[in-house]
């Protein structure tokens, strides 16, 4: 039963939470661009179901690590994150765009469950013989959702509306619920954490992530990457809008991402690459930057051209990140460092989402040149390596 749950419900529930996850960004920004006609507030819509990751993600992780059935309380997240959009979604149009901002960066905060929460499981679904390949399948559900996330959102936002893109996206996260909910439990865990506990926790949690030197830096490159993904993603509705017939074929160059990213790691699962996995966190990020500044130009040739670089840059930064996070992590607080990793990520790509949808009204040029410097600049420093095995247990 185990091996059966780790090969289908673990992936199943995986790509559904991951493929609502990744819809309902530009879902909710195309609802936010349709309903206003403004790209600022359609980048404040998609902020503000992104910031409130960095208080939502080490709280989780911190309750994660410490009770008996992780799977229920993941669960429950995700059930909150689906009605969240189902509140946006009955909002839009007739309420003040104030209140939805705020019903926004409520369904935001159990976010991270969708990423850390989930990959943090890994070790309790594959037995100890498959976790490497658990663990590269696990992966490859990030790339799938990229690839069908932002294509099915634009699709159903071209064909039946923003608002229809938007409920698909809750739908499929609560799929995921009850493939979470079954999810194994930790035997011999607190059964009923106390704040003054989850609060130990993760003090201990952000000391840990600050005082390994690999951690810290691959957590910085990857937080700088989406930050300059954020302003990207913000963007896409002026640049669909003036080059490619539309907003919504915006969200074809994510799908085009998405894509190459898959592509690129097929290879290098087949291939590993020669050098450390903190090297190619750092060097995903120089292609990123690298693909940003190639989108400058803003003809659809190159548009196209920089997605695809995108991707090859963003697919094996995020296999490497977890690789590095994997190695270094305790047991004690793999759950709260990846769920911290998550959020901290989540909530850099809400900032860069603020930022770009306001600059890319201005200049969409100076917009992805801002993103190709946040991304190129995460790089500045030593390559980090980790801690002594022992200080790890």
């Amino acid at each position: 039963m185990r091996r059966r749950y780790a090969l289908s419900s673990y992936l199943a529930g995986a790509v559904a939470a991951r493929v609502g996850d990744e819809a309902s960004g530009p879902a909710l920004m195309l609802a936010g661009f349709a309903l206003t006609g403004s790209a600022g507030a359609a980048s404040a819509l998609l902020a503000g179901i992104t910031i409130s990751a960095v208080v939502g993600g080490p709280v989780l992780g911190a309750v994660l690590d410490r009770v008996e059935r992780p799977g229920r309380l993941l669960a429950g997240a995700l059930g909150l994150y689906a009605v969240g959009l189902g509140v946006i979604l009955l909002g839009l149009g007739r309420l003040p765009f104030a209140v939805i901002l705020v019903a926004a960066v409520a369904t935001g905060l159990p976010g991270p469950a969708v990423a850390g929460g989930w990959t943090a499981q890994v070790p309790r679904v594959a037995p100890e013989g498959t976790r490497t390949r658990a663990n590269a399948l696990d992966a490859m559900t990030f790339g799938v959702a990229g690839l069908a996330g932002p294509a099915l959102a634009g699709g159903v936002a071209e064909g039946a509306g923003a608002a229809a893109a938007v409920a698909v996206a809750g739908a499929l996260v609560a799929l995921a619920v009850p493939a979470a909910w079954r999810l194994p439990g930790a035997p011999g865990r607190e059964g009923g954490p106390v704040a003054g506990a989850v609060a130990g926790d993760l003090l201990a949690g952000a000391r840990f992530v600050a005082g390994n030197t690999a951690l810290a830096r691959a957590t910085l490159v990857s937080v700088g990457s989406c930050a300059a993904q954020g302003v990207l993603t913000a963007s896409l509705p002026v640049l669909g809008e003036r080059a490619l017939g539309g907003a919504a074929r915006g969200a074809a160059l994510l799908v085009l991402a998405a894509a190459s990213a898959l592509l690129v790691n097929a290879v290098l699962a087949h291939r590993p690459p020669a050098v450390a996995p903190d090297a190619v966190v750092r060097i995903g990020a120089l292609v990123q930057a690298a693909a940003m500044a190639l989108a400058v130009s803003g003809g659809p040739a190159a548009l196209i051209a920089a997605a695809l670089l995108l991707g090859a840059g963003e697919g094996p930064q995020l296999t490497a990140l977890f690789a590095v996070r994997h190695r270094e992590a305790p047991d004690r607080l793999r759950a709260q460092i990846f769920t911290m990793g998550a959020s901290l990520k989540i909530t850099g790509f809400a900032v860069g989402a603020a930022f770009g949808g306001p600059l890319a009204a201005w200049s969409p040029p100076g917009a992805l040149l801002l993103a190709s410097g946040v991304a190129a600049a995460a790089c500045v420093g030593p390559v980090g390596r980790g801690t002594r095995p022992a200080e790890r247990t």
